[in-house]
């Protein structure tokens, strides 16, 4: 037997998850639930677990939960959904109908609508409640809904809808289920009903996963989605296996070539020579009952022993079609790197640093992460990775990932099928990974990916297959992926909007992009290189050069370039402050600034009006404030101020406000030196400078 933890925040919940596990595993599994919020996790470290299944809203960082458990732990993370039944109930309401939906967090009811949003229940306008939030006019709501947690619901709601608490995902069952050496599990009915029950948002995928499991082994499957034909014989060079595939190629039936020598059935494979010599016989053409056929042959050896050969088959005017299409869709597109290494500007100890690493890194197959802010030249840097690898003949194929819709990005990546979608091409199309094999894909901003493709760029990883949206076959691709972020992603993974699993496969070879401010020397190398790009002769006064070395530049070398190129269009010969653009605010990046000074714009100013260093630093954004506000509010009133706080607090202001902008302020207020960011659960506070600043606005608001 099995022992299995379950840690949740509420007690109720990881009963229920209790109760999950149980009617699946039945008796092979003993589940004990310990809850955070009744103190109970604390007698955790007391008795070890095969399994720690752990909810999300449970601790607020890995490092929380880690100081709980074995260092060589196996932990799941429960993943939550609804019921189809839930789904279906839910899309039958009025479209437009504004709704009040009632959880116990202000996290788990943005997760619990996301997810409905996910599954295809978007026609509602959803509002959040939880305890502790201001008593809403319930006569602005059509309906409440809520997840079995009726005693939150505020009184006045016209009609009540009980969804049922969430469900785990049919993934994480199957996870806990392989972790624990459980495989048998995944194959009996009360499985299979599971994961038809269940809500998700990654059908196709799960629709393939359950065929695959009632095929007899992982050989069947093997057998059944390759897109060749396939022979296999034993040591005496007798067939054994062949599949569809080949019965097709060939129009020899399966069932009379099974068991009988290879020479009579299948004579121009070259099997005798492949068991007699050991080694692979690579690709020839041959020409059987008047096709041409490619046959590729490889040996089966333990041990040096020959067990048997396998061979694969395929009609040679299929194999060139498919080349032929590759190709012309991929030349009109130009998928080719543009850059190399020597295409880097730049002398100082940094830059040159990281090319060093990186013409290393490029030499290998492995993933490369490349981690930089915006506007760095990580692009630039990704094409060099390309070609100086031994793929550099091969398509260099980039795509940001932030900037389209989760299914627009789906079926860039991955294609689609004939009839995938409304308004899908007639044939299908190719995804991105088609077009990159035997190449280079560059993920531009790749933290802007949902879980589930999260969750589907990690499978090609792993088994370097992909299925077109809508399709039924699999498609093997060889391709190197580097990765872009200007994010911290370890952060990302600690919050749950980014797959741990993932993270350490991208982060295989991660490399740094240092800020300009960070590369001594090289501004004015590339403010001559940029300025001879534009073919436009000028220079720059000493005044501006000391103003531009000590700028923070925060927009990096992308801000550079557009000032430079702004310098090419004022037709002045010297460059002075007064010819900055109207939009350049002076922010240094060494010097102390008053907090109370607002940043020179020197299209606004004069030559003469201008002292150095300037100590001016840049006005907080409206949005700043109110982070600050929030903050000190929840302060005031004894609740730890984190992200949920600043996000609740904002929407009942009517300034909603996302995730990677409350990060941003957050950070860039930290920065400042006005907020201390804590960890777990303790929440962020205002430092002493902070708390002056805003009772110093606050005061001046008030005059």
């Amino acid at each position: 037997m099995k022992n299995i933890a379950i840690i949740s925040w509420d007690p109720l919940a990881g009963r229920f998850y209790v109760k999950q596990v149980k009617d699946l595993f039945g008796d092979q599994v003993s589940v004990q639930v310990y809850s955070v919020r009744d103190g109970s996790v604390n007698q955790l470290p007391h008795r070890r677990y095969d399994l720690y299944m752990t909810s999300t809203d449970a601790f607020e960082s890995g490092s929380d939960l880690r100081q709980y458990l074995p260092l060589d732990a196996e932990i799941t993370e429960i993943e939550l959904t609804f019921l189809w039944d839930v789904i279906r109930r839910l899309q039958k309401l009025p479209a437009g109908s504004r709704v009040l939906f009632v959880n116990l967090s202000d996290k788990m009811s943005r997760e619990a609508v996301s997810r409905l949003n996910q599954l295809g229940v978007n026609q509602l306008q959803f509002d959040l409640y939880h305890p502790g939030c201001p008593s809403p006019d319930m006569n602005l709501y059509d309906f409440v809904i809520t997840p079995s947690e009726q005693r939150y619901v505020p009184e006045g709601a016209k009609e009540i809808i009980d969804i049922g608490q969430r469900v785990c995902t049919s993934a994480t069952m199957t996870e806990a289920a392989l972790k624990l050496g459980l495989e048998d599990l995944l194959e009996t009915p009360r499985f299979q009903h599971y994961q038809e029950i269940v809500a998700t948002n990654t059908y196709s995928f799960d629709r393939l996963f359950n065929r695959s499991r009632r095929l007899e082994s992982q050989f069947d499957i093997l057998m059944e989605i390759l897109d060749e034909g396939l022979v296999g014989v034993n040591e005496k060079c007798e067939v054994f296996a062949c599949n569809k595939k080949m019965e097709q190629i060939t129009q020899v039936s399966n069932r009379l070539a099974l068991h009988r020598r290879a020479s009579e059935v299948y004579p121009f494979i070259p099997f005798k020579q492949c068991l007699k010599s050991k080694e692979a016989i690579p690709a020839k053409v041959v020409r059987a009952g008047g096709t041409n056929l490619t046959v590729t042959v490889a040996p089966v050896l333990r041990s040096g022993v020959c067990l048997g050969a396998f061979a694969t088959v395929q009609r040679f005017s299929d194999a060139e079609q498919k080349q032929n299409e590759l190709r012309s869709q991929l030349s009109p597109k130009g998928y080719r790197a543009k850059y190399t290494f020597e295409n880097v500007i730049g002398r100082s100890p940094a830059i040159r640093r990281t090319v060093e690493i990186l013409k290393k890194m490029a030499a290998t197959p492995l993933p490369v992460l490349l981690i930089g802010e915006t506007g760095t030249g990580k692009e630039l840097f990704a094409h060099a990775v390309h070609n100086a690898s031994p793929r550099a003949q091969g398509p260099f194929v980039a795509i940001n990932c932030a900037a389209m819709p989760e299914n627009l990005l789906e079926s860039e990546l991955f294609g689609y099928a004939d009839g995938a979608f409304t308004g899908a091409r007639r044939g299908g199309k190719p995804g991105l990974f088609e077009f990159a094999h035997q190449g280079t894909l560059f993920l531009d901003e790749v933290e802007g990916m949902s879980p589930a493709l999260q969750c589907k760029l990690l499978r090609v990883l792993q088994e370097h297959e992909i299925m077109p949206v809508g399709g039924n076959q699999i498609i093997r691709v060889d391709v190197r992926i580097v990765a872009a972020t200007n994010e911290d992603l370890e952060q990302r993974v600690e919050e749950g909007s980014f797959r741990r699993d993932l993270y350490y496969r991208l982060n295989t070879l991660p490399a740094l992009i240092p800020p300009l401010r960070q590369r001594e020397g090289d501004l004015l190398l590339l403010i001559e290189h940029f300025r001879q790009k534009s073919g436009v002769e000028f220079t720059l006064s000493p005044e501006l050069k000391q103003m531009l070395l000590a700028h923070q530049w925060r927009g990096n070398i992308r801000e550079l370039r557009n000032v430079v190129e702004y310098f090419s269009y004022t037709g002045s010969q010297v460059i002075t402050p007064a010819d900055l653009p109207p939009t350049f605010h002076y922010l240094p990046s060494e010097t102390a600034v008053p907090h109370n000074e607002k940043p020179v714009s020197v299209a606004d100013s004069s030559p003469s009006s201008l002292t150095f260093p300037l100590s001016a630093p840049a006005p907080l954004e409206e949005d700043q404030w109110l982070v600050l506000q929030l903050i000190h509010q929840a302060a005031h009133q004894g609740r730890s101020a984190g992200r949920d706080t600043i996000l609740a607090g904002a929407r009942q202001m009517a300034r909603p406000l996302s995730q990677q902008q409350v990060r941003r302020l957050m950070r860039e207020l930290a920065q400042a030196g006005y907020l201390q960011i804590e960890r777990g659960r303790g929440g962020s506070h205002l430092t002493e400078e902070g708390l002056r600043l805003l009772a110093d606005h606050t005061s001046s608001n008030q005059l």
